[in-house]
């Protein structure tokens, strides 16, 4: 039976073969093909164990619904979503679980201007799903199914737009994921002398976790000290996160990364509009506004930066987690798209990457989750709600937009239901360390009172 909601903050996303089964993959394809009369399909799929029989099983599904499919092998998922305009087709799907661990995977739709499928498009595939009132294709309509090989379109896009004088010394760790050829393929391409560790495909992830945060990119961090490389940088399982290692080998915030590129567009544009999410950090806020511009926060997911971007003609958007959006390009996150784009504002700006952050303000920001079934968690973030609110009645603002964000005069905190995993998700960011964590402390108390009394 169809679980009450098969669509998160980025796709469906589950345990293969629990959450996520072939025979709900095919219902997916057929699903897609019946909604719109998909005629031209692109599919692809990162590096993970089950990506086959997935793809296999969606395939059919399309094929049955009278798509014809363009299966693009292994590829990371902002090259599918380029491609699925590029190659005008009708909607491209991707076949990943992104960061998450090898034994999840996911299915992420694309429409043709390559931007994610919304609610109102995700609500619909899954009420044909439910109802099971998919359209089959007449045997002599059934589709075709096709091999094509499409990257060197992408790279030569990235190649024709950006334009490197310095010849960098990267160090590329794509994690053994959907990057492992193209990325390094890319910098060379650009004119970079570039070193490749972890960059056979494997998707078990035996090198690191596919998500590259400060603990996984250690040996990054180690191979850039001792190579006295210019960077490293490194991406998730499908490509479409990137994190970055400095000069010095030292693992650079995400939200600095952020803050301190943001600025940087906005300069170069004389002011404009960046999207982020409620997660971010305050730092943003701060430089961006320094360079004439301002900033939108909407809902934790890409799909909701991509909306909020539309909606008021921004010029650059990004989460704190690696995952940056440029519009002039196209609309989904792109990591090897946002490294490359890194390293020609570093040129401009003549600096290294360690002093291009530097300026962004650093305040002290925590993030813990916390376990809470699936069923539960959006109830338990409701309860946290009043607790929190009860908690803190120094707050001066309260915003219901993605969770429960209450903000106070030296910082803000954060409680959210993640989109992907069975987690409640809290940040709190303060100008002292001290006052982070007793905010951090108060708050994961009221979270795991809510998680009890929703459990009774």
């Amino acid at each position: 039976m169809l679980k009450a909601k098969l669509f998160g903050s980025s796709g469906i996303r589950g345990i293969v073969n629990a959450d996520l089964t072939p025979t709900l993959a095919v219902k997916v394809g057929l699903a897609i093909a019946t909604f719109g009369k998909k005629r031209k399909v692109l599919v692809a799929r990162d590096t993970r164990v089950s990506g086959l029989m997935l793809e296999k099983a969606l395939v059919s599904g399309l094929l049955a619904g009278g798509a014809n499919v363009y299966c693009l092998d292994v590829l990371p998922t902002p090259v599918l979503a380029y491609l699925t305009k590029r190659l005008n087709a009708d909607v491209g799907i991707m076949i990943t679980a992104s960061h998450n661990p090898p034994q999840y995977n996911g299915i992420k739709i694309f429409d043709a201007n390559s931007t994610s499928y919304n609610e109102e498009e995700q609500d619909k595939i899954e009420k044909i799903i439910k109802n099971e009132s998919f359209t089959f294709a007449g045997w002599q309509k059934i589709g075709n199914a096709f091999a094509v090989d499409g990257k060197q379109k992408y790279i030569e896009a990235i190649c024709k737009a950006i334009k490197l004088r310095k010849r960098w010394h990267i160090v590329v760790d794509p994690g053994c994921g959907a990057t492992h050829s193209i990325a390094p393929t890319v910098f060379r391409v650009l004119g970079c002398k570039v070193t490749a560790i972890n960059a056979n495909p494997d998707g078990f992830f035996p090198a690191r976790s596919p998500e590259p945060d400060v603990e996984s990119l250690v040996p990054l961090a180690k191979v850039v000290r001792e190579l006295k490389a210019d960077l490293g940088v490194a991406y998730d399982g499908d490509g479409d996160r990137v994190a970055f290692v400095d000069e010095k080998g030292r693992f650079v915030d995400f939200d600095h990364a952020l803050a301190a590129y943001a600025a940087y567009v906005v300069g170069q544009n004389g002011g404009g509009t960046v999207v982020t999410n409620v997660e971010a950090s305050m730092c943003i806020d701060e430089m961006v506004s320094a360079n004439g511009g301002k900033v939108v926060r909407t809902k934790v997911g890409d799909i909701y930066i991509t909306e909020s971007m539309m909606m008021h003609k921004a010029i650059f958007g990004g989460e704190p987690c690696g995952a940056w959006i440029h519009p002039k390009f196209h609309y989904c996150p792109d990591g090897i798209l946002s490294s490359t784009l890194l390293l020609k504002a570093l040129e401009k700006e003549e600096k290294c990457l360690s002093d291009f952050v530097a300026e962004a303000p650093k305040y002290a920001i925590i993030r813990e989750n916390i376990a809470c079934e699936n069923e539960a968690k959006h109830k338990v973030v409701e309860k946290a709600a009043e607790r929190l609110k009860s908690a803190f009645p120094q707050y001066k603002d309260f915003s219901m937009v993605d969770g429960v964000r209450l903000s106070f005069s030296e910082g803000w905190i954060l409680v959210r239901a993640s989109g992907t995993e069975p987690l409640v998700r809290l940040t709190v960011e303060g100008k002292s360390l001290k006052h982070t964590k007793e905010i951090m402390k108060m708050a994961v108390e009221g979270v795991k009172k809510s998680i009890a009394e929703v459990k009774k």
